[in-house]
């Protein structure tokens, strides 16, 4: 009887587990959201540049350009979630976001016409990719101007991170968890790895769509 008194006063393990998992994948509050955008906007930064070089070099780099365009997919549709999380939570009167605090007044401003820009440039792309150069003339204006409407808000924007980057290179990755990392940190890798393996999946999968555009950029370029 004794034992069976001792067994029942005994903590369940279980509920614990299920809280130390759950707090491993979706902890961290607004400092895990932080580092969640921080962590896709670099992402998006180094892809953006590759992009930047092959627009500099298009008839050679053609297929990195396609390639890389849909690779993007995956982080941008990370970085616009965890972005939007963040704005429902504040808007909604959420305690722990409102302490936080709202995004930089440039930011929100600027944050309709980035969002509005990159669904467009990606869109023209995307139907450029499927209707081949027959079919370009006003989807390719479309598609390179919506990327310079894009530019400078989406330049703006990134500056506008760069200090919550810097201080997430700087911050200690040792110690108790909390001081350089917050909480959810697995749940954050996963969702990143996530949205690259989106990204590699659909460019993989049109790869062979590139071939009516390299080769059409071939011809002209070995005209010229």
């Amino acid at each position: 009887m004794e034992a069976h008194d001792h067994a029942r006063t005994q903590p369940r393990p279980l509920p614990r587990l299920k809280a130390g998992v759950w707090r491993a994948l979706v902890g961290g509050g607004p400092r895990g959201n932080e580092e969640l955008t921080t962590i896709a906007g670099a992402i998006l930064i180094v892809l953006l540049a590759v992009i930047g070089v092959t627009i500099i070099r298009i008839g050679q780099l053609l297929w990195l350009h396609l390639f890389v365009g849909l690779l993007l997919l995956g982080p941008i549709v990370v970085k616009t979630a965890s972005t939007g999380y963040r704005f429902i939570r504040y808007y909604t009167q959420n305690a722990v976001y409102r302490t936080k605090g709202p995004p930089e007044p440039i930011l929100r401003a600027l944050a309709p016409i980035v969002i509005a820009s990159t669904v467009v440039v990606f869109i023209t792309g995307i139907l450029l990719l499927a209707f081949g150069p027959s079919g370009r003339a006003e989807l390719l204006f479309l598609h390179k101007a919506s990327f310079f409407v894009w530019l400078a808000p989406t330049g703006a924007h990134v500056l506008g991170h760069l200090p919550a980057m810097l201080r997430w290179v700087s911050a200690p990755r040792s110690g108790p968890e909390g001081l350089g990392t917050p909480p959810g940190a697995t749940g954050r890798w996963l969702v990143l790895g996530g949205g690259l393996a989106l990204g590699l999946i659909i460019a993989v999968a049109l790869i062979p769509d590139f071939g009516s555009w390299t080769a059409h950029t071939a011809v002209l370029h070995g005209d010229h």
